[in-house]
């Protein structure tokens, strides 16, 4: 690996987009740091602390911390990925966002214009929303609760994720990677620090050294394990074989070459789990603005539904919650890939380039298979992201270890960026006849 890095760095249009992204997540962290003026940051420590426990400490961890501090950086790229869900779905129900997606580059770049301003829409709402919310409650501080002190806050975080938005956007272009996803790692793996002395806190401090030195043993085992389990999810594919007949085409045999559709085991990635914890969080969050007696059948249900209540050994019934989480994964999982997966589409283009899959006939059977075989690999990837989730919700619930920025959807996010880059400098590496990074 260190050699294939060494090789790599001797490469100046390597060493250049290197440089660049390095640069421009230096940029990142150093506005993730920016307070908005007027805001009290003692509020926002308790009230953040008691949305940790509820799944809002993923949606901090993915902002860098910048969420809970509130700086320029709260929103992070949410409203822009957010956009980009709703832009891709709308080409689902609107036929001419449809058409305008198969016109190639053209069109691609309108729907990113789109996709833009309704990043900017999403983000004055959002800022919006969290300042008027807020704002009286001590967000914001007494001698700027007028006008122009909401206008600032709801100005410095639309235009941070604007910011944000344009600089993963050169991140991609100039840069190493994809850009939004580079911002969201970079934030996770910021966290990471605060995670581990969590870990030593809780577990080694104090302790003896042989206690200590087992507990140590026992976390990194189970985080090697985690990592391995969700490298394996993200690169397992069920390859469909793909037979194509052979034709006459002027006085030339074409065709007769075999293929195949990988189909990926985590067809819809992290985004079922990150639908699924945005659901869960929204009653404990809306809870925060009112008084909630938590003692009634409603304030019950809240708590169950707070992930933070999960595998309590004081609190069992509690942990019903899940059954609804994990409910939603699996829905979501199979929402997702039904409107990125068109099954009777890649049987007409099979259909149509003489292509067939080996024992079935093409059009409607073939579209059939697909789907069958679309059903069952869902399925399956949608339980290993379950297991991936359950292992920090589990070690937070039993031993209290708190909320971790390393927690089974930021782990997924981290391992699928990292093997997108190390890819794209691999392909850069092959091109000038060097070995890449997953060769060595």
């Amino acid at each position: 690996m260190l050699k294939a890095l060494q090789r790599a760095l001797k490469v100046e249009e390597v060493r250049k987009r290197l440089l660049y992204t390095f640069l421009m997540l230096v940029l990142i962290r150093f506005g993730s740091n920016l307070p908005i003026p007027g805001v009290d940051s003692a509020y926002l420590a308790g009230f953040f602390e008691a949305l940790d426990a509820s799944g809002m400490g993923f949606v901090n961890a993915i902002t860098g911390g910048s969420f809970a501090s509130m700086s320029l950086f709260a929103l992070s790229v949410s409203p822009y990925i957010t956009s980009s869900i709703i832009i891709q779905l709308l080409t689902i129900a609107i036929p001419k966002l449809e058409e305008m997606q198969k016109e190639g580059e053209d069109g691609r770049q309108k729907l990113n214009e789109y996709t833009r301003y309704l990043t900017v829409v999403l983000a004055v709402i959002e800022s919006t929303a969290m300042a008027v919310g807020l704002g009286g409650q001590g967000l914001i501080l007494a001698e700027h609760r007028n006008f122009w002190g909401y206008l600032t806050v709801v100005a410095a975080m639309t235009s941070g994720t604007a910011l944000l938005m344009w600089i993963g956007e050169k991140i991609t272009e100039k840069g190493l990677g994809n850009g939004v996803s580079l911002i969201i790692m970079l934030n996770v793996v910021s966290g990471l620090p605060q995670d581990f002395m969590s870990l030593y806190q809780r577990f080694m401090s104090g302790k003896s050294v042989a206690v200590a030195a087992v507990a140590a043993i026992i976390i990194v085992a189970i985080i090697t394990a985690v990592v391995v389990f969700v490298l394996i999810l993200n690169g397992a594919v069920r390859r469909i074989p793909v037979q194509y007949s052979k034709k006459m085409q002027g006085r030339r045999m074409i065709g007769g070459q075999s293929s195949h559709i990988p189909l990926k085991v985590n067809t819809a990635g992290v985004i079922p789990v990150i639908f699924a914890s945005s659901i869960m969080s929204m009653p404990s969050m809306i809870a925060q603005f009112f008084t909630i007696d938590y003692s009634t059948f409603g304030g019950k249900i809240i708590m169950a539904l707070n992930s933070g209540n999960w595998f309590r050994p004081e609190a069992p019934l509690y942990s019903l919650g899940l059954i609804v989480y994990i409910v939603l994964i699996v829905l979501f999982a199979y929402f997702y890939t039904s409107i990125t997966f068109n099954p009777m589409e890649v049987a007409n283009n099979m259909k149509k380039a003489g292509g067939f899959i080996p024992g079935i006939r093409p059009g409607k059977p073939t579209s059939d298979y697909l789907d069958d075989v679309l059903n069952y690999i869902v399925f399956i990837g949608a339980c290993g992201l379950i297991i991936v989730c359950l292992v920090p919700i589990i070690a937070s619930g039993l031993f209290n270890v708190g909320s971790l920025s390393f927690g089974g959807t930021s782990l997924i996010i981290v391992a699928g960026v990292v093997l997108e880059t190390i890819k794209q400098i691999e392909s850069m590496m092959l091109v000038r006849n060097y070995k890449g990074f997953l060769n060595d």
